[in-house]
């Protein structure tokens, strides 16, 4: 699966995520000369090289009538600071500005909900509908340049899946139009709700709203960096310098497997007989469990007894573990956060002269196995008077991507 993982130790601005896409691409001067053909008023993109702590990348440098948005605490961000125009842009006229670009539906609604989420926070933060949320022009044509041009690179990539690390918002306060504010801006802070952050460890602004908005928008996982065969590496460097480099890094690749968080619930049983053992893994199982399985053991008395073993995701683990109870009679039912590589799983529905046949896929790190529905092997088995190694043999010769006929297995 093509993924990209976006690692913000050191926060996100739109600015930085635009920079670390933009070295993950191949013709970095095409998106240039296309962001600049935009027509943003008196807006210029340009990529500079950028050296944070040794370590060389790219800063972003946009321009709006020859001047930048300036950075009080290392990042551009977007409170209302003096700027040297003094004009106002509602939400509506941003929609507006956006639906005349000459770029692809898809980019234009991207560009459009994460604006969509910096209005509502701002909405919230100052008590005023989203109608009436305004923002200065030069903040307002800086920021749309930046969250353009990252939902066009987001188009250019074209990753299955977007994960992030939690998000460094720093610490300290920012000085804004309206005074000085805790970090992360109240904003910032109501956009990250429901993502990891952490700060403490530097002082200063180290998200902002347009940063928060954009990974809010695209990120469908926040965590470790999964394990992948990296292609690419994209540095997008920030303005100020820190102790560590001030940067965001955006990592390409396939993912070879996905880890997943599980649960895992026990109990020792040495008082039920295998129908009721039988009846309780049946309800488990009608109930949503991943797998419920059973392994002799010895216990105290020298008593022959069963261990009862559940795995299921770790929100259903409340509901099951009171099944357990219900279904049982254990006392106490054991608990254990694991986690576990899987790998990509897909059904597809193969042709044999006997009929379709769903045949389950698996693949990633460096494997791949395919396993024959059951019941569809055994009921062609049973109509046609064939075993089931007949029924996988034609299942073998019938599929177009000739599978080894060894990764054909019933399930």
């Amino acid at each position: 699966m093509r993924t990209l993982y976006l690692e913000c130790t050191m926060g996100a601005a739109g600015d930085m995520l635009m920079a670390a896409l933009l070295e993950l691409i191949p013709d970095r001067q095409a998106f240039l000369d296309q962001m600049n053909g935009l027509s943003l008023p008196g807006v210029k993109v340009e990529a500079e090289t950028a050296v944070k702590c040794g370590i060389t990348g790219t800063h972003m440098k946009v321009t709006v009538e020859g001047y930048e948005e300036e950075s009080l605490d290392g990042h551009d961000h977007e409170h209302e600071h003096e700027h040297h125009h003094h004009h106002h842009t509602a939400v509506a006229d941003i929609e507006g500005i956006i639906n005349g670009l000459p770029l692809s539906e898809k980019v234009k609604a991207d560009a459009r909900a994460v604006y969509a989420l910096i209005a509502e926070a701002e909405s919230r933060v100052h008590g005023h509908p989203v109608s009436e949320i305004h923002f200065h022009e030069v903040g307002t044509l800086d920021a749309v340049a930046d969250v353009v041009g990252v939902c066009l690179l987001m188009e250019k990539i074209g990753a299955e899946e977007i994960a992030a690390s939690p998000v460094h918002v720093g610490s300290g306060h920012v000085r804004c139009m309206h005074g000085i504010l805790p970090v992360p801006a109240p904003a910032t802070a109501l956009i990250l709700n429901g993502i990891p952050t952490y700060g403490g460890q530097v002082k200063g602004e180290l998200c902002t709203p347009t940063g928060a908005a954009l990974l809010k928008h695209f990120v469908s996982r926040f965590g470790e960096r999964p394990v992948m065969t990296t292609e690419a590496v994209g540095y997008g460097m920030g303005k100020k310098d820190f102790e560590r480099a001030n940067c965001l890094r955006a990592f390409l690749g396939e993912k070879e497997g996905e880890r997943q968080q599980v649960t895992r619930l026990e109990c020792n049983l040495d008082d039920m007989t295998g129908e009721d053992i039988g009846f309780a893994m049946e309800t488990l199982f009608s109930a949503g469990a991943s797998d419920v399985y059973t392994q002799p053991i010895g216990m105290k008395k020298n008593r022959p007894g069963v261990m009862l073993s559940v795995i299921c995701m770790p929100e259903e683990a409340d509901r099951l573990a009171a099944l357990i109870m219900k279904h049982t009679t254990t006392l106490g039912v054991r608990r254990q956060d694991l986690s576990r590589y899987i790998l990509k799983r897909s059904i597809e529905t193969v042709e044999t002269p006997y009929g379709p046949v769903r045949v389950k896929k698996a693949s990633g790190m460096g494997t791949g196995r395919y396993k024959a529905e059951y019941e569809d092997l055994a009921e062609i088995a049973r109509k046609h008077g064939l075993s089931l190694s007949e029924v996988r043999q034609e299942i073998q010769q019938s599929r177009p991507d000739g599978a080894p006929e060894q990764m054909i297995q019933n399930d």
